[in-house]
């Protein structure tokens, strides 16, 4: 499956009692599928996956993915401490319809998750699962980077399609491409155009019967003098395939266009979750060679995403969707919200920028 462009990480919706809000969850899904984005991840860290337990993220993941458009590649954060939950929450996002799952690396035991320990885990749970697997990389929250040479030994599996590296460095991002340029290439389906083709696009639709009327049951009459008929199916896509290798894929906004100049494929990037349209034009700039607008278009989100998804995190994320036209509210706790100075201050910032 091909992982190229900006894919949004979406949040959580809340109750004020904390009980997550399916219908906002549905609205932010349905209307993120409308931008140009190339995919969605539900229950990324931007989503607070750890804050939920194992039946609030099937149901969210099943939710999500049933308001998600067909064309848009679906990634389900399913990572758990061990190799046995993770794989089921793998198994039921297969079951929902997902095109891939994100898999971050346990952490809790680090002392013991040794290089050793990590490559068992990943092959294990890449060995089992029915959906492809994207490793993600994010210490500043786990505190454990996912050693280079064990990303480089992953990307041999044929499970493995690629990495979400979070580090924020783009060295990071250089040398991780650099280690992986001699795995095996894989075929994918794309489209026309060379954009991604999901599962879903390519899962024929059940046949809609009702009041439509064929034009033999027009002819023949019937009950009525009317004949319902079943709808005829929809005209099959027409795909070409790609040769793609190791994908890598950013978690950085401000270092976007660096990050693919050294050779990501794309980026998930939190800041894409409140303001979808400013982060797809550093990528469709950058896509065209128009260098110097993508520097431009990045300048213009550096000082808001520095302050709302690296230095406030969820709260400031959630608070830029509410002002950016989402369904964002608060953060469960022990996450604390905003003051009105702060969100006054992710206002002034976000002003001038399109959603």
């Amino acid at each position: 499956m091909l992982l190229e462009g900006v894919f949004a990480p979406i949040t959580t919706p809340f109750y004020p009692d904390e009980r997550i809000y399916f219908k906002k969850l549905e609205f932010n899904v349905d209307r993120l599928s409308l931008t140009g984005l190339a995919g969605l991840v539900v229950l990324g860290s931007t989503g607070e996956a750890v804050a939920l337990d194992d039946s609030e993220t099937r149901d969210v993941l099943r939710v999500a993915a049933e308001s998600a458009a067909e064309d848009k590649v679906l990634l389900a954060g399913i990572a758990r401490e061990s190799v046995k939950a993770t794989v089921e929450l793998a198994e039921a996002a297969a079951g929902y319809g997902y095109d891939a799952v994100l898999v971050r690396n346990p952490s809790y035991y680090r002392p013991q998750l040794t290089p050793a320990a990590l490559l068992h885990y990943y092959r294990s749970v890449a060995d089992r699962s029915p959906l492809p697997v994207v490793l993600y990389s994010i210490p500043k929250f786990t505190q454990a980077e996912i050693p280079l040479a064990v990303v480089e030994e992953l990307a041999q599996h044929p499970n493995i399609l690629g990495l979400k590296e979070s580090s924020g460095s783009v060295e990071r991002v250089r040398d991780v491409v650099q280690a992986t340029r001699l795995t095996p290439r894989r075929t994918v389906t794309v489209t026309t155009i060379f954009e991604a083709v999901t599962g879903r696009m390519l899962t024929p639709k059940a046949a809609a019967s009702g009041n439509f009327i064929s034009a033999e049951g027009l002819a023949a009459g019937g009950e009525g003098g009317v004949a319902l008929a079943v709808a005829p199916p929809a005209p099959a896509r027409k795909t070409r395939t790609r040769e793609v290798g190791f994908q890598v894929l950013t978690g950085s906004a401000t270092t976007l266009k660096e990050s693919l100049d050294a050779g990501a494929s794309g980026a998930i990037l939190g800041f894409a979750t409140c303001a979808p349209q400013a982060c797809q034009e550093i990528y469709i700039a950058w896509k065209e060679h128009d260098d110097q607008l993508a520097i431009d278009r990045q300048k213009r989100i550096t000082e808001a995403s520095n302050l709302i998804a690296s230095k406030l995190g969820i709260p400031g994320i959630k608070y830029a969707c509410d002002w950016n036209g989402y369904f964002g509210g608060n953060a469960r706790s022990p996450q604390l919200p905003l003051d009105s100075d702060t969100k006054a201050e992710i206002e002034r910032l976000l002003a001038q920028i399109r959603n």
